[in-house]
């Protein structure tokens, strides 16, 4: 059978939304969750995540540690030799909840502790399976149509919580999917060819996603891990903000990934807007809300930069999860025309409330 690693196939961005004529493919949902391949050995389970340990090229990140649950599930239902790519996800108050589940990752210290088992009892996951590696057979030059029959299969006598992912050619239907599952953590969609056979490590499939912009405030910034060209700080992320309905400015994400040249100019850009440690600040002492430079899951504290909250910058973002930006946003362009006062979660479209119950269970 296969061994750890392998590459999972990966997608890249074909617009915002579904395609009327992408030719002859499969649509299927984005999950909201950890990205992961099972492989289902003679007496144990590894579910490879995405990227590798550091320090080791070739050590494979494995989630079993994370999610006893799954492994006890895919040991009793699945035949030794498997291998399936997936996704786990957490479902909380009917929707999809990356949360909770990134509650589960914790610092390897504490593997098969008492607190996995506690949050596996509280906020058990799902495995939702929509690719066929090696089911009895080598499965990857196969086309897509035949490792989804093969997948299908194995999964007529599956029980939650492993899943197989829901899959259409319609187009009506997935933008069902992508326009009525939004508010329950759908992500987007997947648009797989149908004679593709499993490229690993490639981009090969397209995802569409939600695009929304916001104007907002730039409140703060972090610095960048590594220093500039003369040894000093440059500007890693933007730290935003939104007014929420009481008037306080609440830190909703960051806008980061700026070429070397322009972290460094944004330095001089923001030094008139620096505040001193002594000087108020609506994330300072903040009671409610998220603030920046907590410290992490990880115990690792973010240290930033405080600005006069008067900056407006327009941002792109794909959604909300909660009051805050679900993924980093795109930095677009700054707003000098607009002050901070207009900045409010009033101006974000909020997708139509759903349940993730039903497309789950397809």
């Amino acid at each position: 059978m296969l061994q750890p690693p392998i590459e999972p196939m990966l997608a890249s961005p074909i617009g915002n939304a579904v395609p009327e004529d992408a030719g002859d493919v499969l649509f299927e949902p984005k999950w909201d969750g950890f990205r992961c391949i099972v492989f289902r050995m003679d007496d144990t389970v590894v579910l490879q995540g995405r990227g590798r340990s550091r320090g080791a090229s070739d050590e494979v990140i494995d989630l079993a540690y994370a999610f006893p649950e799954l492994v006890a599930e895919c040991l009793a239902q699945l035949p030794p030799g498997t291998v399936l790519d997936g996704e786990i996800v957490a479902v909380h108050a009917g929707r999809l909840d990356f949360g909770v589940l990134s509650m589960r990752l914790r610092p390897r210290s504490e593997a098969g502790g008492p607190s996995i088992a506690k949050l596996a009892a509280e906020h058990p996951a799902t495995l939702l399976a929509f690719d066929a590696l090696w089911i009895e057979r080598d499965l990857r030059d196969e086309p897509f149509d035949i490792r989804r029959a093969a997948l299908a299969e194995l999964g007529r006598t599956w029980r939650a919580p492993l899943l197989l992912t829901p899959s259409t050619s319609d187009p009506a239907v997935a933008r069902t999917w992508f326009e009525g599952f939004e508010a329950a953590g759908v992500d987007g969609l997947m648009v797989k060819s149908r004679t593709d056979a499993y490229q690993a490590g490639k981009r090969v499939q397209g995802k569409v996603k939600h695009q929304r912009s916001a104007d907002v405030v730039v409140a703060g910034w972090r610095p960048h891990a590594k220093p500039g060209a003369d040894g000093g700080e440059v500007v890693g992320s933007l730290l935003l903000g939104l007014h929420d309905p009481t008037g306080v400015l609440q830190y909703v994400g960051v806008s980061s990934a700026f070429p070397a040249m322009t972290r460094a100019s944004l330095v001089e850009l923001l030094a008139p807007f620096a505040t001193g440690e002594d000087e108020p600040h609506p994330w300072r002492g903040q009671a409610q809300g998220r603030i920046p430079g907590e410290a992490n899951r990880w115990k690792k504290e973010q240290p930033w930069r405080a600005l006069r909250p008067t900056l407006v910058a327009e941002v792109s973002f794909d959604q909300l999860e909660g009051d805050r930006f679900r993924h980093v946003a795109q930095f677009s362009r700054w707003r000098p025309d607009r002050t901070a006062d207009t900045c409010t979660y009033e101006q974000i479209e909020r997708p139509p409330d759903a349940v993730i119950d039903g497309l789950l269970n397809g």
